[in-house]
């Protein structure tokens, strides 16, 4: 009897350790997390980067179909930060094309619109959710807008190699539930690649999205990527290769509107 009750009590301090250890895990890679994700805060520029209004990229854009070519132009994003919103897009962006700017896309808070000589047309509601959820997942938004939403969760996933470098791979995911998978170099502490998964109502499965960004250059005391590659399921579907950047440029409201005198087009079905 004494040999059971001695018995019964070693398992239970062993679960107990075990399950003390566990927590400890849990603990120390969230923490791991968190000390990654201020890394590369700091790494961006800190509060210069925490408070940045707006920015301008150009260079060239090229977008691709099935692994070939299918666009190329001269491109000009323009982006300014609104008040952060737990899980909502908070910002107006608007992409111009070619050297006069006289083709684009805008997205606002009142809704999205692609325009070009033929006129002014709004898109469709699969690309105006493909956009929002891109960037939702968009470390750069995260960290900028919303690190601090509540539910929101850090976990490591420990290090490992990108292209022959070190790199910290965290997940980070919203009250929705929603993961997205970053790895961070480990030398300058910036992203590298990002990756996470959306669901294909066409095919009712799930595409694997995954954004890779190179070469950061310094512009008004932030550090960002000038070059910014998209893949979906393997397969490149775009690229931004930026010639300048620049940031707080006090973007106004006019830079967001759209283009005047042209005509409106119905909405795709």
């Amino acid at each position: 009897m004494r040999t059971t009750v001695i018995l019964l009590a070693a398992l239970a301090a062993a679960s107990a350790a075990q399950t003390a250890q566990t927590a400890q895990t849990a603990e120390t890679r969230q923490n791991r997390a968190k000390r990654v994700i201020q890394e590369a805060i700091q790494a961006l520029g800190g509060d210069v980067f925490l408070h940045m209004e707006d920015r301008v990229e150009s260079g060239r854009a090229y977008s691709f179909d099935n692994g070939s070519l299918a666009g190329l132009s001269i491109a000009t994003i323009y982006t300014r930060y609104l008040a952060p919103a737990p899980g909502k897009v908070e910002l107006r962006e608007k992409d111009a094309y070619l050297k006069d700017e006289s083709a684009g896309v805008l997205f606002t808070e009142d809704g999205a619109w692609e325009y070009n000589f033929h006129g002014v047309r709004p898109l469709d509601e699969q690309r105006i959710a493909n956009f929002k959820d891109n960037l939702l997942h968009n470390i750069f938004y995260i960290l900028r807008q919303r690190l601090n939403e509540p539910g929101m969760m850090l976990y490591s996933e420990g290090s490992d190699f990108y292209e022959n470098r070190p790199v910290e791979i965290v997940d980070i995911t919203d009250a929705a539930n929603n993961t997205v998978t970053v790895s961070f170099s480990q030398l300058d502490k910036w992203p590298v690649k990002q990756e996470f998964k959306r669901r294909n109502t066409t095919y009712n499965d799930f595409d694997k999205e995954v954004t890779l960004y190179a070469k950061y250059h310094q512009a008004g005391g932030i550090y960002w990527p000038m070059d910014i590659r998209r893949d979906r399921n393997g397969r490149k579907i775009f690229e931004m290769y930026s010639d300048s950047i620049e940031i707080n440029k006090g973007l106004t409201d006019n830079v967001f509107s759209l283009p005047a005198k042209l005509k409106m087009l119905p909405k795709p079905k």
